[in-house]
């Protein structure tokens, strides 16, 4: 079945085939999170995206193969919630954003920055430092060579508009303007958008509504 994005707790991954990288997606927890689960094709490692809750499923969903890594999108407790247990369960380098770094409990053990590369066997995803929702908010963009871009945004971008900066204006403008710059202004339409909740979606989809969004101011 063609891939969707449709996930709910309790229910399968969703697994969206590219020709150089599988990502799973499944929801977990208590507030519906995304995580994703990237696997090489040449080589089989893989790489998990935001350990949110549910240690056992997403355990499951790694499989006997286990992962190389985890990137977590941010600080907020219900993107690492599972961390600490996959980690110790599967010896994972962790990552996450610098400026967030400290506000996960469990070590980071690289601190990444705009631009830096994170490599999930032969595949190479790009980070971006979104700054608004959070300090150190981090999303993933996968610039796939044999299609369009990928970008995982954890909770800096969704249907529908950028994420919550709890009314805070410096925030706000800080959030969308890096969101226009770096990923709008430097992605096209066609990048599939993987959110840290909910549906997916597509810059292309966004994209007519970004002065709406400055205009309401959230």
């Amino acid at each position: 079945m063609a891939y969707t994005g449709a996930v709910k707790v309790g229910g399968p991954a969703d697994v969206h085939e590219l020709t150089d990288l599988m990502i799973s997606k499944v929801a977990v927890g208590p507030m519906d999170n995304n995580a994703y689960l990237l696997r090489c094709r040449a080589t089989d490692e893989q790489l998990l995206i935001d350990a949110a809750a549910e240690p056992h499923t997403l355990l499951s969903l790694i499989g006997d193969s286990g992962i190389a890594s985890v990137v977590t999108t941010h600080r907020h407790g219900d993107h690492w919630g599972a961390l600490a247990e996959v980690v110790a369960a599967t010896g994972a380098r962790t990552y996450a954003g610098r400026y967030d770094a400290e506000g996960i409990p469990v070590p980071t053990d690289v601190p990444v920055d705009d631009g830096d590369t994170i490599t999930v066997g032969r595949v190479r995803l790009t980070a971006r430092h979104l700054v608004g929702h959070t300090p150190g908010s981090i999303a993933l963009v996968y610039d796939d060579p044999h299609g369009h871009a990928h970008v995982f945004t954890g909770d800096c971008l969704f249907p529908g508009g950028v994420g919550n900066t709890h009314r805070d204006p410096e925030a706000f403008a800080s959030l969308l303007g890096d969101v226009e710059t770096k990923l709008f202004g430097q992605l096209p339409d066609e990048t599939w958008v993987y959110p840290g909740h909910g549906a997916d979606t597509t810059l292309g989809a966004e994209r007519p509504h970004l002065a709406e969004w400055r205009e309401r101011g959230w």
